[in-house]
């Protein structure tokens, strides 16, 4: 069955910064079914979900606010008022730096899964590259999976390659038992990329990324790997070699036309 096609607002947060409301209307006239959220540019959360249902989208995930530690009532009280049942959680390289690091990460991680669990909430995570880094030949995905094993999954599936040293089919069908949503990136995935900072409680990588379809990414091969219980496939660019609306569309257009996804349109 054909997954729904959302898109993360991540990807347009130049033009949202500008004009929100204009960037959610040309994602509909697009056809996108679906957004993922990555700020609310000024507009109250209540606000935001009315919008999007009149403009016929609807919303999977999240990803504000980014849940922490210090920080997980507000994030479960932001989907509450957003009507999700999921919260959204991730780390930096430093997080999976080592051993130690990864135990530490591993710890916030089942803390923030007790407290979303008592109050009906799951929590899922989004990757990078860094965590399909190996230690030992073993990765740190694997060794972070069995110290949290009731954290859920939002695979990138472009990070997952890890810069182009691992097969992403592979990595997806590794990690399917948990996993409930999927971001579709495409480009060169051997490239070197740097950045630290957060942007809306993202972390900003700085990588080079083309359209749907015109990169190295196995989209077909990944589309057909997907777990029956992911809920949605999510188009985020974070950077592009074109311009992001025209990335964005031709994204779309290419998911639906090849009966990667459905769309509206």
């Amino acid at each position: 069955m054909l997954k729904p096609l959302s898109v993360q607002l991540y990807s347009l947060r130049e033009a949202a910064s500008k004009d929100f409301l204009g960037v959610l209307k040309r994602v509909a006239d697009i056809g996108y079914m679906g957004v993922e959220p990555a700020g609310f540019w000024n507009i109250r959360p209540s606000e935001f979900v009315k919008i999007i249902a009149d403009l016929g989208l609807k919303m999977y995930s999240s990803h504000s606010p980014w849940a922490r530690r210090n920080s997980i009532g507000e994030a479960m009280d932001i989907a509450h008022i957003i009507g999700l049942d999921k919260i959204v959680c991730g780390y930096g390289p430093d997080d999976f730096k080592d051993m130690d690091s990864i135990k530490r990460t591993a710890d916030d991680t089942n803390y923030m899964i007790e407290i979303a669990e008592r109050n009906g909430f799951t929590l899922f995570q989004h990757n990078h590259d860094f965590e399909f880094q190996r230690i030992d030949g073993k990765l740190k995905y694997e060794i972070y999976r069995e110290l949290c094993p009731k954290v859920k999954y939002e695979i990138d599936c472009f990070w997952s390659t890890n810069l182009g040293t691992e097969d992403p089919v592979e990595m997806l069908k590794k990690f399917a038992d948990d996993t409930i949503l999927i971001h579709m990136k495409d480009g060169k995935v051997k490239q070197n990329v740097g950045g630290k900072a957060m942007v809306n409680g993202i972390l900003d990588r700085k990588v080079d990324l083309m359209p749907l379809g015109t990169g190295d990414l196995p989209i077909k091969d990944l589309v057909a790997a997907a777990p029956e219980q992911v809920e949605t496939i999510v188009v985020e660019l974070d950077y592009c070699n074109i311009d992001m609306n025209t990335a964005i569309k031709q994204s779309y257009k290419y998911m639906v036309e090849n009966g990667l996804a459905k769309g509206n349109k």
